[in-house]
Parts: C-alpha cells; structure tokens; sequence
C-alpha cells in the first residue's frame, strides 16, 4: 500500500468539529451498532464503490484499528476525494478518551 495520510484521534475530532469534515466509519455492521463516534457516517468497505460518499467535504476514514480505513482512504483519494485516514482507528479513538455512541445515543464500547 502507498503511503496513506494519516490524522491522530485529537486531529480527527478537530477536523470533524471545526471543519465539518465527514468521519465516514467503513466497519462491519456489528461493530458500528456496538458504538462509533458521534456523527460518524456508517459505510461498510465493501459498499464503498457502489455508495460513494457525498463529495465536498474532507473524509476522516474510521475503522477499527486502521487498516481497513487505510485501504478506504487510498481508494477515495485515487477516486479524487480529499481523504485521511484515523491512524489506530476506533481503539485509538477511545483510548483517547473521545466519546463512542450507539445509534440509540447511549455509550458504546469498541470491541
């Protein structure tokens, strides 16, 4: 794989508040209704093709450690998007101490 960029948890938040950047989680269904970040946008990376996300809007690519969102950023950047990804994923993200949600709005967990 090429080099894909990257963007801590902190500056994944950051992105998302202050720039209105997309957080699009690319994980298994199972996993996104266990919890994600809030206002994330849930789309499996097996769908990425067909579903292509909404364009004029950075994308912060989540998953659970990073390397399926790593592919999800390489994949989007060479369709013309202007995408990063979240180095460690949603482990890094919780460990960070930043919050994860269920669709319900009650607290997750990252298994």
């Amino acid at each position: 794989m090429s080099s894909v960029p990257e963007v801590d948890p902190a500056g994944a938040q950051r992105l998302a508040d202050e720039e209105g950047a997309v957080l699009l989680d690319v994980r298994e269904d199972d996993e996104w209704e266990a919890g994600h970040a809030p206002g994330a946008v849930h789309l499996r990376l097996g769908l990425l093709a067909q579903q292509r996300p909404e364009r004029g809007r950075r994308i912060v690519a989540v998953c659970r450690t990073g390397a399926r969102s790593g592919r999800a950023t390489e994949v989007l950047n060479q369709w013309g998007y202007d995408a990063v990804n979240l180095a460690g994923g949603m482990k890094a993200w919780a460990a960070a101490g930043l919050p994860v949600v269920t669709d319900a709005g009650s607290a997750g967990t990252v298994a």
